[in-house]
């Protein structure tokens, strides 16, 4: 996965192909200043399980994994969620068995 869509490889040599390189590498310069990142998602905790395995080619297995409950019964269920396994593209939440569907979290993934 490329790091900076876009933009790929060294920069070019040609001066018309080095200016748009340019303009698109402060665009996304711009885009982090303002605090957007590309490195955000969601989850569904899986219903009456007691793990979910997110699938994510950002993750890794030195990533700092950030969760936010977005749902009530999300907040209901972050004393008992947690991330259990971190690996090279995907994660695993470990939570309590429940029959609701809707406990969905969007989590951040640094590093």
């Amino acid at each position: 996965m490329n790091a900076f869509p876009g933009i790929s490889g060294d920069p070019p040599r040609e001066q018309p192909a080095l200016a748009l390189w340019l303009r698109q590498l402060a665009g996304i310069v711009s885009t982090l200043l303002m605090g957007k990142l590309n490195c955000t998602g969601s989850v569904t905790l899986t219903a009456n399980q007691v793990s979910t395995t997110v699938a994510d080619p950002r993750a890794d297995a030195g990533s700092a994994i950030l969760l936010v409950p977005v749902t009530a019964n999300a907040a209901a269920a972050v004393a008992t969620t947690y991330i259990s396994a971190r690996g090279k593209r995907s994660f695993t939440l470990a939570h309590a068995s429940a029959a609701t569907v809707d406990r969905t979290f969007v989590y951040s993934i640094l590093g």
